[in-house]
Order: structure tokens, then sequence, then C-alpha cells
């Protein structure tokens, strides 16, 4: 078969004495093509495996490059016919590649400086015997750094640090702020602060909402959304008077707080009243609505032109608050003999730019570059290449030949890790004007035609240039599967709140709805997938639920759908989630761990005996605690000396007992293992419903420990607040378990999943914008500086920049959308409302996955489905002015753009509403009964 691209895949292997720009649609072969031409580089002696770097872009990456090269070089030297000395050559220089094999320089971009740093430490200026610090260690230096620093500020605190602790969570935004202006130290510039009269700011809002609180009282009725809030303002305003009678004078301070005012309406402008207008026509017997409507409008833009002045006005204090802390950390880094990942290419590029002669010796040394992923590399490692890549003569220039870059414009996803398309795209013209030639590869391996020609007509008109990545169409390799749909849109069972479609009932719906559908691809559909030997039943392992984010707000997006699988009893993997510490395995250990410290701690020893470690009943605990004690470990050096029926919990006691009189005379980790050996741990959490996942978890408490120790740690105590504190800050991810034959539906992230593919791709996260209302981030190289949000404040540079930088950030949205359909193979899954079509992250997809207004109720029958009915919304609510004539029928639909037949889903099809069994999950006991009927009812029960 010959490809549409076979010109550019011939030149990638042939033509090695150029530089070569080659652009890789997703699941074009990028890879396999990169190793063809290193294994052509090495068969005609252009360059040795010594001579040979490969930079991708994780280590994953790396282990995998070398695995496939190595079956290449070794399916090279087989295909050598020994009869003449050219081949015999040739065969050498394979079997001299497969000996170096193991210490070729394959790897990612910070392991490649790391080698360079430690081959030249002097000249770079660092400890020859440094050690690279992991995210985990640079995170414990940061918050070691940022306590000290805190504690020193807090004794004299600036304007900035003084404004932001009267806001909310402030120790969590200064952190964040401070970790923010670590990532971007070399950005030393400074920002502008304009002149800002905070005072006369802040009185202009409260008269302006003095005035429309005034007009509480002229309300026809009380319960008018409208007077809630003129009610609300109005008695906030009298607080805020009764507060100010004190004179503040007295005590020499300013006559007004404005710190707590500044504070104070950021928090009002957030009320939830000022979302709602009513419905009549008047609000007052002589005032229309419209016009107390208008007033409010006009109120809340006052509220947000002050807060986004004041908030400017503090990003820039901040900046500035701030920059002792990175003073502080770079010096804690200094002392203990560390780099992170960032000083590994900073001072690697510094070498190379600084020290000719070095870089002169690595430009010898190293005669090709081969860089994966090039969309995704950052300002300093194009400097570090571009250094290593450039001609004797001509500095400038690259040499001929030397690089090899492979990326996909489309795919540039980690602005925030400061890999920008915008520098793809003047480097690739950098390196075409110094003669590199462009090569496309658009023939796809991964998708059927029918996904690609999905995404072709999604993606190709909002990709056009101007910023954005310019689109090359996907062209077709495989054959369409007949008999089942490719394209799916699922749609929400009951997306309605009390009137209209809301977030809230989107999110509580839709994973019951993807735990429904997965129960029936893999027990009931017979659907199958294709293999190189045939087809096969669908098994979990080829299933990938897709995010935009794993939280929002603090909350776990993932665990409904977590709950909706278990429920069904299908295996998962969170790949790469953050939640951790919120598991129940997590949660049981820190309870566990608390209880040996702290055998006193009742409420820990409670939690530890009737948590999953020991599964003791309250009957059992109750029961022990009345006809013996308290629990109390220490107590307990003879169960036999309890009754009969008590001496399970004594003995469960004395291990714990035990336990701690030991924990610091032997190894954390040891006491950790001993625990779970006692308890038999890995055995009960290995029969979860995500079982790996679990008994994963638990091995990573163990090798938190060992970490700790070699850390020179000085107690369990110690180890025990360690981890308190990241189930605080929610510092470690879930462990990896994920290997190609682990079972289990996978759960990640779009960026995660990126370099993937999975035969089933379900896109989740329904909800997600496709851009934040606020600007991420701006770049002024020039000056130096690098202007983002610091405590949620956006400083007055990126706000005036605001409508280019939201432009940027809707067009990565995009590419990120265009990453997550390309994972899928075989099938993949849109969430959809059947009354409306909803703006989210996936916005591009719209038009291939609804059909034209005029015929959504126009649908033929979809193959391999089972029968559907005519609504594609399960149930809405009485006062829903909405019926099944307005939903896009269930079926098979025509699509407003492209080719692609899209299936509707009915929600009425799918077995909905089944419950997690086999005990209480996390379940909340105590919670706000805000009606009283709760209360009410327990109160009646016990009388």
């Amino acid at each position: 078969m010959t490809f549409v691209d076979a010109a550019a895949r011939d030149a990638i292997r042939r033509d090695l004495d150029s530089t070569l720009v080659v652009e890789a649609a997703a699941g074009t072969g990028k890879t396999t093509e990169m190793i063809a031409r290193i294994i052509e580089t090495i068969r005609t002696g252009t360059a040795g495996l010594e001579q040979i770097v490969a930079v991708t872009f994780t280590d994953k990456a790396a282990g995998e490059m070398k695995l496939r090269l190595r079956v290449e070089l070794e399916r090279a030297r087989g295909e050598i016919n020994k009869s003449t000395s050219a081949i015999g050559r040739e065969r050498t220089r394979f079997e001299r590649a497969l000996a170096e094999l193991e210490v070729a320089r394959i790897g990612t971009i910070h392991s490649f400086c790391a080698d360079l740093l430690r081959e030249r430490p002097i000249e770079a200026r660092i400890d020859p015997l440094f050690e690279v610090a992991g995210e985990d260690e640079a995170d414990r230096m940061f918050q070691q750094a940022f306590d000290t620093w805190f504690q020193r500020t807090l004794a004299a605190p600036g304007e900035g640090v003084r404004r932001i602790l009267r806001r909310v969570d402030p120790v969590d935004q200064l952190r964040s702020a401070g970790k923010a202006l670590i990532n971007r130290r070399d950005f030393e510039g400074a920002w502008r602060r304009d002149p800002f009269d905070r005072g006369a700011a802040i009185q202009r809002a409260l008269d302006e909402l003095a005035g429309l609180g005034a007009l509480a009282s002229r309300a026809q009725r009380r319960e008018d959304p409208l007077a809630k809030l003129c009610g609300r303002i109005e008695r906030w305003l009298a607080d805020l008077a009764r507060r100010e009678e004190v004179d503040p004078r007295a005590c020499g301070a300013p006559l007004r707080d404005l710190d707590g005012l500044e504070a104070e309406l950021v928090a009002v402008a957030r009320w939830w009243e000022w979302r709602y207008s009513g419905r009549t026509k008047n609000y007052a017997d002589d005032l229309p609505r419209s016009e107390v409507v208008a007033r409010r409008d006009a109120v809340l833009a006052t509220l947000g032109a002050v807060r986004q002045a004041a908030e400017a006005d503090l990003a820039a204090c901040l900046h500035d608050e701030l920059r002792p802390l990175v003073h502080a950390y770079l010096a804690l880094e200094a002392r203990a003999g560390r780099l992170d990942f960032f000083d590994l290419l900073e001072r690697a590029r510094n070498l190379l730019r600084d020290d000719a002669t070095v870089r002169l010796e690595y430009q010898q040394r190293f005669t090709r570059f081969f860089v994966d992923e090039f969309q995704d590399t950052d300002p300093l490692q194009v400097e570090i290449l571009m250094l290593l890549c450039g001609d004797r003569d001509a500095p400038e220039r690259i040499a001929p030949g030397k690089l090899f870059v492979v990326g996909d414009p489309k795919q540039a996803i980690y602005r925030f890790r400061r890999a920008d398309v915008a520098l793809y795209e003047q480097v690739k013209q950098r390196l075409l004007a110094g003669g590199a030639k462009l090569v496309e590869l658009s023939t796809s391996f991964r998708a059927v035609p029918a996904l690609q020609a999905a995404v072709n007509a999604a993606f190709g008109p909002v990709m056009q240039g101007d910023g954005q990545a310019r689109y090359v169409p996907l062209s077709p390799e495989r054959a369409d599967v007949a008999g089942r749909p490719s394209l799916i849109a699922l749609p929400v069972p009951r997306p309605y709140g009390k009137r209209d479609v809301t977030n809230k009932a989107i999110e509580e719906s839709y994973p019951d709805a993807v735990g429904a559908f997965l129960d029936h691809v893999l027990v009931h559909s017979g659907w199958t997938i294709p293999t190189k030997d045939g087809t096969r039943k669908i098994a979990t392992r080829d299933i990938c639920l897709m995010f935009r984010r794993f939280t929002s707000y603090g909350a776990d997006l993932t665990r409904p759908y977590v709950r909706a699988l278990e429920a069904r009893q299908i295996p998962h993997v969170l790949v790469g989630g953050r939640s951790f510490h919120e598991r129940e395995e997590a949660i049981a250990i820190r309870a566990a761990l608390a209880a040996i410290e702290w055998p006193d701690d009742e409420l820990s020893v409670y939690a530890t005996l009737r948590g999953p470690l020991f599964a003791f009943h309250d009957e059992d605990l109750v029961a022990f605690k009345h006809a013996v004690g308290r629990l109390y470990p220490l107590a307990w050096a003879d169960p036999e000396a309890a009754p009969p029926e008590h001496r399970e919990v004594a003995g469960a006691l004395r291990l714990l007992g035990e336990l701690n009189h030991e924990r610091n005379h032997r190894p954390i980790a040891d006491t950790v293992a001993r625990l779970f050996a006692a308890t038999r741990a890995h055995a009960g959490f290995a029969m979860w419903p995500a079982g790996e996942q679990a008994l994963a978890n638990v091995l990573r408490v163990l090798d938190l420990a060992r970490r700790f120790e070699a850390r020179n740690a000085t107690s369990f105590r110690a180890f025990v607040e360690r981890i308190e504190d990241d189930a605080e800050r929610r510092g470690s991810p879930d462990a990896m378990v994920v290997e190609e034959t682990t079972e289990g539906v996978r759960i990640m992230t779009a960026h995660a999943a990126k370099g993937l593919e999975f035969p089933i791709v379900i896109l989740c996260d329904p909800t997600a914008p496709l851009a934040q209302q606020s600007p991420s981030r701006f770049i002024d190289s020039a000056r130096g500086v690098w202007l983002e949000p610091l405590a949620g404040c956006v400083p007055i540079e990126l706000r005036e920049r605001a409508e280019e930088v939201l432009k940027r950030d809707r067009e990565e949205g995009q590419r990120l959308a265009y990453v997550a359909a390309t994972r899928a193979r075989d099938i993949l899954v849109m969430p959809v409302v059947g009354d409306e079509e909803r703006e989210s992250w996936l916005s591009a997809l719209i038009p291939v996955t609804h059909p034209d207004p005029a015929r959504k109720r126009s649908v033929s029958a979809a193959p391999g489905c089972p029968a559907f009915g005519g609504d594609s919304v399960q149930s809405r609510g009485p006062d829903v002015e909405r019926f099944g004539e307005d939903s896009v029928a269930p079926g098979q639909h025509v699509p407003r753009a492209g080719s692609t037949p899209v299936v509707w889903w009915d929600p009425r099809a799918l077995d909905l509403d089944r419950h997690v069994g086999g005990g209480m999950r996390q379940r909340q006991i105590l919670q706000a009964d805000e009606s009283g009927e709760v209360a009410t009812a327990s109160e009646q029960a016990h009388a």
C-alpha cells in the first residue's frame, strides 16, 4: 500500500545530510520514523550510536524508544548478508551499536543536561556531588523555605502580605504564589504598579452599594430575588457601620480598615444573589424591575472594577515581597547540594553559552540530535539544542543534517510549562530559513477512517494558523469496522436543576451514565475490536475515561465515576491522580499510624479498629468499651486477660501497643510493614473493586516511609506528621500501577494521555470550560517579565493584554480537545445534553456530534445498538418547560459537519442508579441540615 506521505517517509530515511523538521499528525508513527532514521544513520556510518543524542518527553518514552531501537537493530543486523565487505561493515556498525545501547544518550532533556553537568561541574560552578531533587524532594525544600520565610514575614508583614492575610485561605494562596515565582525565577523583571487610590475606590463602591441597599424596603414581595440582594446589602452595610462606630484612631490606627474592606468587597461581589433578577414586570409599584436590574448591574460593574484595580495593585506588591522566598529556596538547595529540574536546564544552558571550549567539545562529540515532541520544548531547552547543534564556523546557524525534530503543533498543550506553539513556530521558521526542510506526515495508523473524518471536520475549521496551529488533515490507513458505531453521543440522563440545565446536575448524572454505558459495552453489547490475528472481545484495559482536569475547587471530579464503576464491579486504574490521600485505604492507614504514635487518641484508635485494617463492628467496640474500658492500646499486654468475647479487640489493641513501644527502635518502613503483615492488609485491599490501585497505594506508603528515612528522618512521629501535612495539601499522587496487560478502565487527563491510544475513549468532565475567564500568562522576554495571576490577583499588564491572552488560552483548549479526541482507535464517546448544546472544553466536537436542529428528530436505526426510545433526556423536573420532542431523538444521525454518522444513545436503555455495595464508603455522617428536617425527624424518632 502506498501512503499519501510516502515521499516524506522516504526523505526521513534517506536525506541524512539535511536538517529536517517533521510535523507528524496524531497516530502517524513518528517514533517509528525517528528510529528508522537512526538505523539508517548507523547503517551508513554517518554517526555511531555514541555520537547520537535522542531526546524524548518522558522517561517512559525513553525506555520504550530504547526497546524499539534494540528490536530494529537486531532486525537490521539479521537481514544483512555477509557476502560483501560493505555489508560486513554495516554488520559491524550494528553490532557495535547493540553493545553501546545501554549507555546510549536516549532520555529526557533533563537527564541529558544532568549528564553534562556531572561531566563538567567545575566549569558549571556547581557541587560536583550534586543530586537531582525529584518533585517530592523539591516540594519538601520549598515547604521548608516557605515556612521559614512566612514566620519571619509575620513579624513585620509588608503591604501585600498584610492585605492577602485578610482573604480566604491566605497561607495556601501565598504558598501557591511563591511556588509559581520559584518556577519562573529566571524572569526577574519588575511588575508595573500604577498609582491607585484604594480608599477612594472603596468608598465609591460603598456609596453605590448603599444606594442599591436602600431599595430593599420598597420591594413588593420580600421573596423577590432582587429584594433578597438589596436586603443582604442593607444588612451588611449596617453591620459595617456598627463595626466602625468605635473610632480606631484612639489606638493610633488608620481611620478605616482598608485591608479588611477590600477583602469584604471581594466576597460581596461573589454573593449568589447577584445572579437572579426575578420575572415580574415591576419591583415596586412605582419602580420597574428593569430599572433595578440596570442599577444592580452598574453596582456589580463598579465592584468588579474596584476588585480588578485592587488586585492588580496587590499582585505587584506580592511579586516584590515574595522575592526573598525565592532566594531562600535557592539557598536551601545550595546547602543541600541539590538541583531541581529547572536548575538542570538553566545551569546546562549557562555552561554551553558561556564556555566556548566546553561547547565546542560537545559539538564535536555529539554529531546527530533527534528530538521528539518538539512542540513541547521550552525556551531554555531550545537554546540548549541550538547551542549544541550550531555550526562551528557560524554558531548562529545549525550544522546541516545535525538536527532532526519531530513535532505536532496541534498537540502543543503545555504553555503552563513554558512550551508555547508560538515559540515552536518561531524556531521552525528559523530552521527553515537556515536551510532545513519541512516534512509532513499525515497517514494515521491509529483511528478508523470514520473517526478520522470526524476529527478533520471538527478541528480543521478552528485550526487555521494566526497563532493557532495549522491543521493538517489525517489520512486513513485502516478500514472501518461494520456492525457498530464509531462515534457515539452519550446524553446526560438528568441534566436539569429546578428549572434549567445546570452544571451541578450534569456532574451528578453523567458519571452514572458512563458506568452504565461501560457495563453495556463490556457485558451486553457483543462488540469486538480488531487485532492482528482477527478480533477479540473488549476488555476493561481497552477503555479510557478522558478528563480535562481531575479537581475543581478542591473537589475530586473522578470520584463519582469511580463509584459508578465500582457499583458495576468494573475494575479501574486512576493514572496521574492526586487523590491518594482521599482514598479509603490511605485514610485508614493514616488513622492507624496516628493510633500507633498517639495511643491515647481514642478517636484514631477507634477509626483504626473500625476501618478496613481490623474491620471490627461497632457493636464489638461499644461492648468492649462498656464491659472492659477505654480503647487504650498500652493497657493490653496480655489479651488473654480479657473476657473471651473481647479477646480479638484486646489482641488488636496489643498489636498497636507493641508497634508503639518499638516504633523508634526499628526502621519506620518496618513498623508499617509489620502493621500490614499482622492485619493481612495486602490480601484485604487486593480484593477491593479497585484492588490493584488500592494495593499499589498501600505499597506507596511503604515507599514513602523508606524515602523519608533516606533523608535522615528523626522519628516515627515526624513521618506521621509529614503524611498528615501531605494529606492537608494533597501533595502525593496516586501510585502508578499501569502496565499494558493490567486490567482496568484507565482514568486519566488528556495531558497524561498524550502519546497513548485506546480502542475506546469516553470524554468526561463535560462542564469544564474551554478556558478560564481570567487570562493565564503573558511573557515579555525582552524585559525579563513573566506575568501571571498571583494569589488569584491579575497584574495590570496581564489585564491589559487579556483579550490576546484569552484568545491563546482558548486556542490551547481546542488543541487539548484535539489530543483527547485523537486518542481513540475505534470508538469515541462524547457527552451531550439532549435538550440543548452546551459550551465546554469539547465545543469543537459539537458540529460532528449534533444534527441540524431541523433534523434532530430524524433518525435511522443504530447498528449494533439496542432498541431506543424517542427522548434523550431520562427525566426533567416538574418546573421544566421542555418535553421529549424538544430533545435530539436517540438513534443514528447525520451531523451538521462531516460525513461520519453519530449515534445518540438512549439513557433509558442503560441500567442506571446502581449503588456500591459491601459496606460504607466514605459516607458523610455529620453534614449540614439547614432545613432542620433531618434533625426534627431524629428528635421524634428518639423521643
